[in-house]
């Protein structure tokens, strides 16, 4: 049975319920029970239409759901009157979906869960192995989101800014479980390209698509972080990186920039160097300096002042870092690093120790603490 084929049908199944008058989260639940079915039924027996096979179960599932609760003069028509399946899924009803998980009311947790389980079609055990949390919790969280949007009607406009954030938390997580979130994002943000001409959608599945294209090389054997410029290169991914040039070429023809088109222009500047010492640095500045003038975002200028060291010293790069707040994630790192590449190797190692000790994860934490053990020595030996 095709699992990614029957996921992308579930947002489709469930804008046909609510068409048809069931509220979001019955329709949802129902749906949930009809993709369980075909799970347990499709390698068998496959069905000649897989959607409209899900829209029948489902929705016999849902009758059966308004019956144990007693709404019969409520739902009284829709009842009497089974439609019959509709031809083929209906993009703007997934469209609507992403809108709708996305939705302002939701906390960002909240969202990215609601939008894998009724987007992504992932069972709830499935998200919370990928969050490394209790079922029970992660069953909690997404019942509570869904109650909020309950009256939300999905023929509203929604935000597409709202959405990318989502899809961007969610391709951040990486793997973890039975499911590898970075991949299931680039599958949601490519559905939600083909719903939706929008060069911010693009611009964020070029971004992902070269993020990925470097991770196997992004590890060593034991779990150790591999910094870029010490990556093997020829473990990257040249099809993911010729792509995702492509389609962030087509967002830029559009000549309507945005933070991850910006993004993604930084990272296929990286992509294209054969070697790290063959980056150009200036370019990247320039890039960095676009996203500073749409974003204003204090991490972008962070990782600003170290392209800026790298493109005009070390030195110019910690005038670019002195503004910045020093309780910013990486803050210490970065100076670090800027300090090591100025040849103060006593202040870096103290600044590497510092920041190991508020890594927000243990291979970030690990690595730090190499590199600051790394420049002790060097002082002991010297």
């Amino acid at each position: 049975m095709d699992d990614l084929l029957v996921r992308s049908l579930a947002p489709s199944v469930i804008g046909v319920l609510v068409r048809r008058g069931a509220d979001f989260a019955a329709a949802e639940d129902a749906v949930q029970e009809a993709l369980f079915q075909a799970v347990r039924v499709w390698p068998a027996d496959p069905p000649r239409d897989p959607f409209g096979w899900l829209v029948t179960v489902a929705w016999h599932k849902f009758l059966d759901a308004t019956r144990a609760e007693e709404s019969r003069r409520r739902r009284e028509d829709l009842i009497a009157d089974q439609p019959s399946p509709e031809p083929g899924p209906d993009r703007d009803d997934t469209l609507q979906l992403y809108f709708l998980c996305a939705h302002p009311s939701l906390t960002p947790a909240s969202a990215v869960a609601l939008t894998l389980r009724a987007v992504g079609g992932l069972t709830t055990r499935q998200i919370a192995e990928a969050y490394l949390v209790p079922e029970a919790t992660m069953a909690q969280r997404i019942s509570r989101a869904k109650r909020t949007v309950a009256g939300v009607r999905l023929d509203q406009p929604g935000d597409v800014a709202t959405v990318l954030r989502v899809l961007y938390l969610v391709f951040n997580e990486g793997y973890s479980g039975d499911v590898d979130l970075a991949a299931e994002a680039i599958r949601l943000t490519r559905q939600l390209a083909s719903s939706i001409a929008h060069p911010e959608v693009s611009g964020l599945l070029a971004l992902m698509l070269l993020h990925h294209a470097r991770r196997a090389a992004r590890t060593r054997p034991d779990g150790a972080l591999v910094p870029l410029a010490e990556q093997d290169r020829h473990r990257w991914d040249t099809r993911l990186i010729a792509e995702g040039v492509e389609v962030l070429q087509g967002a830029l023809a559009a000549d309507r920039l945005g933070e991850f088109q910006a993004q993604a222009a930084i990272a296929a500047l990286h992509a294209d160097a054969p070697t790290a010492a063959q980056t150009d640095w200036v370019q990247i500045v320039e890039w960095y300096d676009e996203l500073v003038r749409l974003t204003d975002n204090p991490v972008v200028r962070l990782n600003r002042a170290v392209a800026v060291g790298q493109a005009d010293g070390a030195r110019a790069g910690l005038a670019a870092l002195a503004g910045l707040d020093p309780s910013l994630p990486r803050h210490q790192a970065v100076a670090a690093y800027l300090h090591e590449q100025d040849g103060d190797l006593a202040g870096a190692a103290r600044r590497y120790a510092d920041a190991a000790r508020t890594a927000s994860n243990a291979a970030e934490r690990d690595h730090l603490t190499r590199q600051a053990a790394r420049l002790n020595a060097a002082l002991r030996a010297g």
